[in-house]
């Protein structure tokens, strides 16, 4: 947060002064301050929110003494236009220390400058200056949002930055930090800021499952050592955690120069099958910093996980009788790359773990993912083709034809031959597309029995909110307008295109392949499930999927759709996509982790039947919010994309609950000129249990006897200033003085829920309601 009020950024910035409070005459600051004890939980409470990631302003991330002393740069992560990739800037991965990093263009923020003082100093005095007025709308002059001008001040800097933005010191746009918190900082930053490090480190419990781990991936042998480079590259953005390991321990699969048992020697590598260069060990290095819950993707690895690996690939007796390189050719096909592995083990692996890999790449960890979302839908349900009925994983025949027609473009990053690439990977794509079609079309029509159930990972719902997007076991929400079906060969290639392969420091070469080939992608896991629909309905569907510009895009890129090969699903003529969706929730069972009677109401009872009778009635009011379009509740033009309701009990328990805006569109189709094929008037909300989204928009504190009153006020407020009224009585602004508190308890519910899952909130997109 601190680089917030450094910069005029993009980010918000959380690091603040008590806003309207007086110092206080005596400052009760401990004589010697503790970085870790004391200084750390003040930035994580009040700053990490904003200054952490590649979206923290400045790159700024004080979620670690490694982030704060690094300091800001000037540089941004995210520049589409860049016609020159940049060199990454991965904490404690691209350089280490204070030196290093200041060799890579960063500058203190925590070191005083001759005469004056340090740079965090002088901003956080120049917020102090100039409090928000307690819970009042903010100033039109402090813009935000993800338009937001960066402005990275040098220390030498600041005056002329402090004349100019005299209202943007720190903290920017939010209540801050209380006058204890300001003086401890302060203090701090006037003693010179020492830095203590308490860096986390396995237990014994963890440390002896990690050399079981370790010593599996680094087995010598050809097909050991292929093995070890596709899990590798498959866990290399998990968080990992052991069976009765630490709370909050989390570990990370890197390649080190030294072996096991040794001090991890990093090989930073841009990409995960970049070349390593030298001789090297997997090895699993402990997540330091603060857990932020946008980076946060999850992944256990204790003893069932651990011996059902070895079953699926340690076992059998295939052989890989040399190893592949590590070149652009490696990694675009990575179906050729590891041919040698059975297909069935890879895609029961990735089947086995779904969530967890389609977190990576609709999720990411690269925390601002417009590249990738606006070619999504803002609400669909996903399922994956079972193994049996996947022609790649059953047909050798099939799949040698089909493997070199799987390569993926990015590799190559000339601007001026974007073109020519996009269309040799488009023509590759569609090729492969009908020989699909025709090597399905010889196959039993398909089934129930063709979707894969093999645990809750098999049925998954994604919400996108214009540049991050969620993921979460179960099917949620009303029926939505498209629905995925990924196999083997879909799912691999989405992994290495948006995960594996993607480069947030890349150019725009790099950057537009991959937006284009995920259009593709798209549109394939759409084709896989109009299979399952009647013939001589899915033009019509198809249809309604790419309106408008949609219908020049089927033309320029796409292949066209069997029409003609029967389905093997009994279903509506009327509606089969509908009946298609009612049918698989009812067949679901256990495999739908997410029962949802607020907004598939079906009976007299809107409410989940195990929580106390008064949150019972405050969710049957709250579904009366959902599934209507915008053009009958008119409140959902006025409403972020991501807003957090806390409701609270008599007894001062709460419930947490979502409400996102989901947008329709004509199409989802083409990377610019999203705001020309919205339809406002089709938008609805979705209100579910939980937190759904890692960047709350804004929240609203509503006492459960108040639910009723609130939901009457949205069914009728048609205006700005109506719902102004809605915002004043239950609406939790930046500038209220318990921000913190009600921000906090949001990552507190995840804690008390699921706390694996737990981690610190972004608040870079609250909006100024």
């Amino acid at each position: 947060m601190f680089l917030r009020l450094l910069t005029s950024a993009v980010t918000l910035v959380l690091c603040s002064t008590a806003l309207g409070q007086t110092p206080l005459a005596s400052p009760a600051v401990p004589p010697t301050i503790s970085y870790v004890r004391d200084i750390q939980p003040i930035l994580t409470e009040k700053c990490v929110a904003c200054h952490a990631c590649n979206d923290a302003a400045c790159q700024l991330n004080l979620g670690s003494a490694e982030g704060a002393t690094r300091g800001a740069s000037k540089v941004p992560v995210y520049k589409g236009d860049r016609t020159t990739a940049i060199e990454p800037t991965r904490i404690f991965y691209d350089a280490s220390g204070p030196d290093q990093w200041h060799r890579k263009g960063f500058y203190s923020v925590l070191d005083a400058q001759g005469s004056q003082a340090a740079l965090m100093t002088r901003m956080l005095e120049l917020g102090h200056s100039t409090p928000l007025t307690p819970n009042a709308k903010l100033p039109k002059e402090i813009v935000l949002g993800l338009n937001r001008n960066n402005v990275c001040p040098a220390p030498g800097e600041f005056d002329a930055y402090a004349k100019k933005h005299p209202k943007e010191g720190m903290p920017l746009a939010v209540t801050g930090l209380t006058d204890k918190q300001y003086q401890t900082v302060q203090a701090w930053l006037a003693q010179g800021a020492p830095v203590d490090q308490n860096a986390i480190k396995p237990s014994p419990v963890e440390a002896a499952q990690i050399a079981e781990w370790e010593a599996l991936l680094n087995r010598p042998g050809s097909s050991e050592a292929l093995v070890g480079r596709w899990l590798y590259e498959h866990l290399f953005l998990a968080h990992a955690y052991f069976d009765n390991g630490v709370p909050g321990h989390f570990f990370q699969w890197v390649r080190s120069r030294t072996p096991s048992g040794q001090p991890i020697d990093l090989i930073a590598t841009r990409r995960p099958d970049d070349d390593p260069g030298t001789t090297f060990f997997y090895r699993l290095m402990p997540v330091q910093g603060v857990i932020v819950h946008k980076t946060h993707i999850t992944y256990p690895m204790g003893k069932q996980k651990l011996a059902r690996v070895k079953e699926l690939f340690y076992s059998g007796n295939w052989r890989a009788t040399s190893l592949p390189g590590y070149g652009p050719r490696s990694r675009a096909n990575p179906f050729q790359t590891f041919e040698a592995i059975p297909a069935v083990a890879r895609y029961q692996f990735m089947l086995d773990n779904a969530e967890y890999f389609v977190r990576t790449f609709i999720r990411g960890p690269v925390c601002r993912g417009q590249i990738a979302t606006d070619v999504i839908r803002d609400s669909f349900w996903a399922m994956f083709q079972e193994p049996a009925h996947d022609r790649y994983i059953t047909d050798a025949a099939y799949r040698g034809e089909a493997t070199p027609l799987l390569a993926m473009p990015g590799q190559i990053d000339n601007v001026g031959s974007i073109l020519t690439l996009w269309h040799n990977y488009r023509d590759k794509r569609n090729e492969y597309v009908k020989l699909r079609q025709e090597t399905y079309a010889d196959m039993p029509p398909p089934s129930w029995a063709t979707l894969w159930a093999g645990n809750d990972n098999a049925l998954l719902t994604i919400f996108r909110h214009f540049d991050s997007a969620s993921v979460t076991k179960g099917l949620i929400g009303e029926v939505p307008q498209t629905m995925w079906l990924f196999d083997f060969p879909l799912l691999e290639r989405t992994y290495y295109q948006l995960a594996v392969n993607f480069d947030v420091y890349g150019n725009v070469s790099h950057q537009a392949q991959t937006r284009l080939y995920f259009d593709l992608i798209r549109n394939g896991a759409e084709v896989n499930f109009l299979r399952l629909m009647p013939d001589d309905a899915r033009a019509s569907i198809l249809s309604d999927w790419y309106q408008n510009s949609g219908k020049l895009k089927m033309w320029l890129d796409y292949q066209k759709i069997d029409t003609s090969t029967p389905t093997g699903m009994i279903l509506d003529p009327v509606d089969p996509k509908r009946d298609f969706a009612l049918k698989l929730i009812e067949r679901a069972g256990t495999l739908n982790a997410s029962p949802d009677p607020i907004n598939r109401c079906t009976g007299a009872y809107c409410s989940r039947p195990n929580i106390a009778q008064e949150f019972q009635f405050a969710e049957q009011a709250l579904s009366r919010l959902t599934s209507r379009p915008a053009a009958g509740l008119a409140v959902i033009k006025q409403l972020p994309e991501a807003s957090m309701l806390r409701i609270e009990g008599s007894d001062g328990k709460r419930e947490m609950y979502s409400m996102l805006r989901n947008r329709s569109h004509t199409n989802v189709a083409f990377m610019l000129g999203e705001a020309y094929r919205l339809q406002p008037g089709l938008d609805t909300l979705t209100i579910y249990p939980g937190v759904l989204s890692s960047y709350p928009n804004f929240m609203f504190n509503i006492p459960t006897g108040d639910v009723e009153a609130f939901v009457e006020a949205m069914e009728h407020s048609k205006t700005q200033a109506s719902f102004d009224t809605i915002v004043e009585r239950w609406g939790v602004r930046r500038s209220n003085p318990q921000f913190w508190q009600y921000f906090h308890d949001i990552g507190e519910y995840i804690h008390e829920t699921n706390p694996v899952e737990a981690g610190v909130l972004d608040m870079n997109r609250y909006e100024n309601l």
